[in-house]
C-alpha cells in the first residue's frame, strides 16, 4: 500500500488529467455504439422497471364470454402508487397469445410487469386519454369496442390486457408504466363437438348457532347465544344472496338440515342470551319466515343434497372418531334426521346418498366413514384422487369398489373462487378464469362427451357468491356447457383410463389434518351421549330432552368447528353443562339423621322432580352399613309428577342400639345408579332389659286379675243355679245381694269387663324423630 502510495504520488497532475478524459472519452463512444446497435433495449428495461408505477384494476368486462357481433367493454380503475405525478397518459387494451394449457391460466393475473413479447400491442385506436395522474389518485376508465377489432383467430381462450402509457419526472419518455390481464374466452358460436356436462354444487351451509338451551317453560323457548344469523338471513346477507342468486341458476342444492331446523326455530319466539346471564327476546322472527319462503321457491325443480345433519366433519370420524366407541353411529342418526327435515321445511324429498368430505380430500379410512351410514357416492376433489397420467380431465364419476362412486370435482375449478373477492378486480378475474377453464376443459377433448363438477367452498361469502353465480349465467347459452344434475353425475359412465384408486391415509393433506377435532373431543361426546341416554330413561316425554340434545351432539361434530378448537370445546362444554344441570333436576332431598325409639319404625326419603314433566322408571333403594343392627325393607318405586315432590317411606328393624350409616341411591329400571347417593344416620335406642321385665310384669298383673275375675264368675253362676231351686220362706226373693252378684266386693275390686280386651302391647311402628 506504500508503495502504491509513492507511485501515485510522483504523477503529474496533466497526466492524471488526460488520462481521465480518454476514459470518458472512450466510454462515451462504447454507449453511444450499444445504443445505436440496439435500440430497443433500454426502453424494455426501462418499461419493465416502471410498469409496475401504476396499479391498473380491471373491475369489468362485458359481456364475459363475447360473441362476434357484441360491443366489448372494459372498465375499472387506475391509481398512481409512484412518487411523482404521471402525464400525458392513456389506457389502451392489448392481445396476448392465446392459451394453449390449463396451467398457464394459474400465471396470467398474477404478473405484474410489461412484458412486450406476450402483451403484444395496442389495438387499434381504442384508447382513452387519462388526465394527469398525481400520486396516490386513482381515476376511473372504460373501453369500448366491437368484438371483431379484436382480430381474435381461432376458438379459445386469449390474453387480453389494459395497461397504461404516459411519463413521469422520474422517466420523461413514454412507457407503459401499469398492466393488468385478464381472460377472455372466444367461442362466438356452439362447438362442433360434444358440450361438457357441467355440475355446479350450491352450498347453503352456515356455523353452528343453536345450542341445546331453552326456557324452562312448556314451549321450549330456544336461547340462542347470539342473533348473528338474523344478519345472514337479512336483505344482503349472506345466505339471503345465496338464496336470491341461486334461485335462477342451473345448481344442485347442497344443504345443511341443521340450518333449515335452526331458522325454522327462529321462526317463532326465541331468545338471545345477554351478557349478564339473562335472555332478551330475540327480533329475526320476520327476516327468518322471509327467508324460508324465499328458499322453498328457489328450490322447486331443483335436485336437492341433504348432508347429514349438523354436516359431520367425516375425516375427523376416521381419523380420530373412529376409535371411539359410538362415535360412528351418530353419522347414520345424522342421516336419517336430514331427510325428515328437510322434506318437512322445504315439502322437497332430497337425495341423502352423497358425502362431502373437506376439501374433496379424502382417503381409505374416510371412504368407509362416509359410506358406512348409506351414501354410496363421495364428492371428492381432482387434488385428492389425482391423475398423474392423463392428458385430458377426466368424467368426474370413479367406481371406487363395494358400489361407491367417487364423484371427483376439479379442482382449478372449484378453488377459483376462494380467497378474497371484495375488490371488483379479483371478482372479474376469478369469473375469467373460471370461464376460460370451462373452455379449455371442453377443448381438450372436444369429441368426447364429458361430465365435469364443481364444488366449491362450504360456506361462501356474499362477494363470492355474487362471483359464482356471474360465472355460471356466463355459461348459460350453452354454447361449450350444458348443466347437470349431482345425481346424474354420479350416474355418468366412467372414463376407463381415470385413477380408480383411492389414496391411503399417508397421502390426506397435512394442512387439513391438523384442523380436525380431537379424538378427546368425540371422548367428550360420547360422555354427554351416555349421559343423554341414562338420562331419557325416567322420562315421560322424551321428545322435550332428546330432540335438542341429540340434534345438539350432532352439531358438536360439525365441520364448522375446524380451525376453532377453543370454540368448539366451550360448546360441548356448554352442552353437558346443561345436561348435567337438568339431570339433577329429579334427586335426594339432604335428609337430617333420625332417631329410631323402638324396635321397628318407618323412615321417609323424599324425591324431588323440578322438571316440567312426570318421572317413571326409577327405585330408590336404602342400604344399611350395619343389616345386623338395622334392616331395611327392599326398594321402592318412584314416579313423581313434574314440579313435585314424593316421599318415599321405608319399614325398618331394630336389633341393637348405636348409630348407622344408611345409604339412598336411586336406581332406572335396568340397574344403573341415577344422580349421586345420599347418605344419613339412624340412631337406634331399642328399649332396655329393665324396662321390658317392668312391663312383663304389668302383663302379668292384668293376665292374674282377668283370671280371678273369670273365676268369680263362675262359681257365682253356679250358687245362682244351686240356690233358685228352694223358694224363700218369706214368699220372695231377699232384697239384698248376695255375695256373689256383679259388684265389687271391696271397694278396690275391678269392675267387670262388659268389652273384648287385648292383652297384647300397643301397636308398633312409631315414627321415626327427626
Amino acid at each position: 500500500m506504500a508503495e502504491a502510495a509513492e507511485f501515485q504520488g510522483t504523477t503529474s497532475a496533466p497526466a492524471c488529467r488526460w488520462a481521465r478524459h480518454t476514459v470518458v472519452l472512450l466510454l462515451g463512444v462504447l454507449l453511444l455504439a450499444g445504443l445505436t446497435q440496439l435500440p430497443a433495449a433500454p426502453a424494455a428495461h426501462a418499461e419493465s422497471r416502471g410498469s409496475r408505477t401504476v396499479d391498473v384494476s380491471i373491475d369489468s368486462l362485458t359481456p364475459v364470454a363475447p360473441t362476434q357481433n357484441d360491443t366489448i367493454t372494459v372498465s375499472g380503475t387506475v391509481t398512481n402508487n409512484g412518487g411523482s405525478t404521471v402525464t400525458g397518459a392513456h389506457v389502451g387494451l392489448r392481445v396476448g397469445p392465446q392459451v394453449s394449457g390449463r396451467s398457464d391460466i394459474d400465471d396470467i393475473g398474477q404478473r405484474t410487469g410489461f412484458s412486450p413479447g406476450t402483451d403484444g400491442s395496442e389495438v387499434g385506436k381504442h384508447t382513452q386519454k387519462i388526465d394527469k395522474l398525481p400520486p396516490g389518485v386513482s381515476r376511473d376508465f372504460s373501453l369500448s369496442l366491437p368484438a371483431k377489432d379484436l382480430d381474435l383467430g381461432h376458438d379459445g381462450v386469449y390474453q387480453l390486457g389494459v395497461s397504461l402509457s404516459g411519463q413521469s419526472a422520474d422517466q420523461p419518455y413514454e412507457q407503459v408504466l401499469g398492466i393488468q390481464r385478464t381472460l377472455l374466452p372466444w367461442q362466438p358460436s356452439a362447438v362442433e363437438g360434444k358440450k361438457t356436462q357441467l355440475t355446479f354444487l350450491w352450498p347453503l351451509i352456515s356455523a353452528t348457532h343453536l345450542t341445546a338451551r331453552t326456557e324452562s317453560d312448556q314451549q321450549q323457548t330456544p336461547i340462542f347465544p347470539n342473533d348473528d344469523l338474523a344478519a345472514e338471513l337479512a336483505p344482503g346477507g349472506r345466505l339471503n344472496q345465496l338464496v336470491v342468486l341461486g334461485k335462477n341458476l342451473k345448481i344442485t342444492w347442497v344443504i345443511d338440515p341443521d340450518l333449515l331446523a335452526t331458522v325454522e326455530a327462529m321462526t317463532k319466539s326465541y331468545r338471545i342470551d345477554g351478557p349478564d346471564g339473562k335472555s332478551v327476546p330475540g327480533k329475526g322472527q320476520a327476516v327468518a319466515k322471509q327467508w324460508l319462503s324465499q328458499l322453498q321457491n328457489a328450490v322447486g325443480g331443483h335436485q336437492v343434497v341433504a348432508l347429514p345433519f349438523g354436516d359431520p366433519d367425516l375425516a375427523s370420524l376416521a381419523h380420530r372418531g373412529k376409535d371411539v366407541s359410538g362415535a360412528l353411529s351418530h353419522v347414520q342418526s345424522a342421516t336419517e334426521l336430514a331427510s325428515t327435515t328437510v322434506d318437512t321445511i322445504l315439502g322437497v324429498k332430497p337425495r341423502t346418498d352423497f358425502a362431502w368430505p373437506v376439501d374433496g380430500a379424502v382417503d381409505s379410512s374416510i371412504i368407509d366413514v362416509a359410506t358406512s351410514a348409506g351414501a354410496h357416492n363421495v364428492i371428492a376433489r381432482s387434488d385428492s384422487l389425482r391423475e398423474p397420467r392423463a392428458s385430458y380431465t377426466p368424467t368426474a364419476a370413479r367406481q371406487i369398489g363395494g358400489g361407491n362412486t367417487a364423484v371427483v370435482a376439479d379442482a382449478r375449478m372449484s378453488t377459483t373462487f376462494q380467497g378474497d373477492l371484495i375488490r371488483a378486480g379479483d371478482s372479474s378475474l376469478a369469473v375469467q378464469r373460471f370461464l376460460a377453464q370451462s373452455l379449455l376443459v371442453n377443448r381438450q377433448a372436444p369429441d368426447d362427451e364429458r361430465s365435469i363438477v364443481v364444488a366449491p367452498q362450504r360456506m361462501p361469502t356474499t362477494s363470492q357468491a355474487q362471483a359464482m353465480a356471474a360465472a355460471i349465467n356466463g355459461l348459460s347459452d350453452g354454447r361449450w356447457t350444458q348443466p347437470l344434475d349431482l345425481g346424474d353425475a354420479a350416474k355418468a359412465k366412467p372414463d376407463a383410463n381415470a385413477n380408480q384408486q383411492v389414496p391411503g391415509s399417508g397421502s390426506y393433506p397435512s394442512s387439513l389434518r391438523e384442523r380436525e377435532l380431537t379424538t378427546e373431543a368425540f371422548e367428550e361426546i360420547q360422555k354427554t351421549q351416555g349421559t343423554l341416554d341414562g338420562f331419557k330413561v325416567i322420562l315421560t316425554s322424551q321428545d322435550r330432552v332428546v330432540t335438542p340434545f341429540g340434534s345438539a351432539i350432532m352439531r358438536e361434530m360439525s365441520t364448522s368447528w375446524r380451525g376453532d378448537r377453543r370454540g368448539a370445546a366451550e360448546f360441548r362444554e356448554a352442552v353437558q353443562s346443561y345436561l348435567f344441570k337438568l339431570t339433577r333436576q329429579v334427586q335426594l332431598i339432604k335428609k337430617s339423621d333420625a332417631t329410631l325409639s323402638g324396635r321397628s319404625a318407618t323412615i321417609p326419603v323424599t324425591v324431588q322432580n323440578s322438571l316440567l314433566q312426570e318421572i317413571d322408571g326409577l327405585r330408590l333403594v336404602l342400604e344399611s352399613s350395619q343389616p345386623n343392627r338395622l334392616k331395611v325393607d327392599a326398594s321402592q318405586p318412584v314416579k313423581v309428577d313434574g314440579g313435585h315432590s314424593q316421599s318415599v317411606k321405608f319399614e325398618t328393624r331394630a336389633n341393637a342400639n348405636g348409630p348407622v350409616q344408611v345409604t339412598a341411591q336411586l336406581y332406572t329400571d335396568d340397574g344403573q345408579p341415577y344422580g349421586e347417593p345420599m347418605t344419613f344416620t339412624v340412631h337406634v335406642t331399642s328399649i332396655t332389659p329393665m324396662v321390658l321385665l317392668v312391663i312383663a310384669g304389668g302383663v302379668l298383673l292384668l293376665i292374674l286379675a282377668g283370671l280371678r275375675i273369670y273365676i268369680q264368675r263362675k262359681r257365682s253362676a253356679a250358687r245362682g243355679t244351686s240356690d233358685g231351686g228352694q223358694p224363700d220362706e218369706n214368699g220372695g226373693d231377699s232384697g239384698d245381694s248376695g255375695p256373689d252378684d256383679d259388684r265389687p266386693e271391696r271397694p278396690s275390686d275391678p269392675a267387670p269387663d262388659t268389652g273384648s280386651e287385648s292383652a297384647g302391647p300397643s301397636g308398633s311402628g312409631e315414627k321415626v324423630e327427626r
